[in-house]
């Protein structure tokens, strides 16, 4: 593995998302689930693509089950921010403002399953619709350190504030 690679999560995983949709709907839109690329040979990020069609009107909000999972080396990080020209156009944000993905996350029992929570904060009134299969995230892998005496031992089973800390 170069640096990581992209997964879709199991479907009985993805399910988990959509109590109120059927099982063959649901299967459908597992089906379509597209894993994250780059969109030119010099781009940084990888363009998440949404599952489901978004309609946000100011000041809405929507957790968005992507599908994907990524298993990547150790002391790498996945981090993902909003598509720029959606947030340039809409001020469209993370509500996190940067999500982090860990690079332990792929090992934890929902699978490492990637949701991205978006908010429409337009100060302009604009509506946000996003097409199903649309890029609406991306993904920028980095690096990182540590200091040299970490002693950490601990491992991650879940996702927001799944370490306690």
């Amino acid at each position: 593995m170069e640096t990581a690679k992209f997964y879709k999560v199991s479907l009985e995983q993805f399910s988990q998302a959509f109590g109120e949709l059927t099982k063959e709907q649901i299967a459908d839109m597992y089906d379509h689930i597209q894993l994250p690329k780059r969109a030119t040979k010099g781009s940084a990020g990888y363009d998440f693509f949404t599952p489901v069609p978004i309609h946000l009107e100011p000041g809405q909000s929507v957790s968005i089950p992507t599908g994907i999972r990524c298993e990547m080396n150790e002391r790498w990080v996945l981090c993902i921010y909003p598509r720029s020209g959606l947030g340039f156009k809409f001020r469209l944000q993370l509500n996190n403002t940067v999500g982090i993905i860990d690079s332990d996350y792929f090992y934890s029992d929902n699978e490492g399953h990637i949701f991205i929570k978006i908010t429409n904060d337009t100060n302009e009134g604009k509506v946000v619709d996003i097409d199903v299969n649309q890029g609406f995230a991306q993904g920028i892998f980095m690096q990182y350190g540590i200091v040299e005496d970490d002693d950490v031992n601990t491992k991650r089973n879940g996702g927001f504030g799944s370490t306690n800390q």
